[in-house]
């Protein structure tokens, strides 16, 4: 694995690993996979996970290298829930809708519940993460917006895009340059997708005309 982890290039005086730029592109087609609501973007975000992890591992982040496993975890779970089928549509594509006021609660309180959490382990035990908070918000983030991705929730891009609000900046801090680029170019695809699950949720509430086939 220790190619995985040597400088590929330098882009901008920013030195770019191997395993930043292949675990991101790969990370990348799976988040475009789900904006096409393609069951593949599971197993691609699964690969994405193992190849991040060998990445933030090495680089001390236990943090993000624990949200990969995390990734890996929720991804097959996400295979299992989207091919279990009980939420497609007629044309067996995956469907998509809003969550409840509830689920929405419910999403926001892990959320800041489990940052707290996090981010104070990372703080008691400083070898975990030398950059404990954001850590811990990206951490947590990811793991509440893919799970509302396998609940085939619309606010899952939006729990997206607050990821990258932070990881960004964490990511160019950190030396994982490549991991920033690419974030970038997540938060264009987010609101692409945002926009094609939007329309997709309000034609499926969209009660059909009178007459017209079910």
């Amino acid at each position: 694995m220790n190619w995985l982890n040597s400088e590929a290039f330098t882009l901008f005086d920013q030195h770019i690993k191997w395993s930043d730029m292949i675990g991101n592109v790969i990370g990348l087609l799976g988040l475009a996979l789900g904006w096409r609501r393609s069951i593949w973007t599971w197993p691609v975000q699964f690969v994405s996970g193992l190849v991040l992890f060998a990445a933030f591992a090495t680089a001390h982040l236990s943090g993000s290298a624990g949200k990969q496993i995390v990734v890996m975890v929720v991804a097959a779970w996400g295979f299992w829930q989207w091919n279990r089928g009980r939420r497609q549509n007629q044309d067996g594509s995956v469907a998509v809708r809003f969550a409840t006021w509830r689920e929405r609660g419910a999403l926001v309180a892990a959320a800041a519940v489990g940052t707290l959490a996090v981010g104070a382990l990372f703080t008691a035990y400083p070898t975990l993460s030398w950059d404990p908070w954001p850590d811990a918000y990206i951490f947590v983030g990811t793991v509440v917006a893919m799970y509302a991705q396998a609940r085939g929730m619309v606010e899952f891009w939006f729990a997206w895009l607050l990821v990258d609000l932070v990881g960004v900046p964490l990511n160019f801090a950190n030396g994982f340059a490549f991991s920033g680029f690419v974030y970038v170019l997540y938060g264009a695809l987010v609101l692409w997708g945002l926009r094609d699950w939007w329309l997709r949720s309000r034609n499926a509430a969209r009660p059909l005309p009178e007459g017209a086939p079910a």
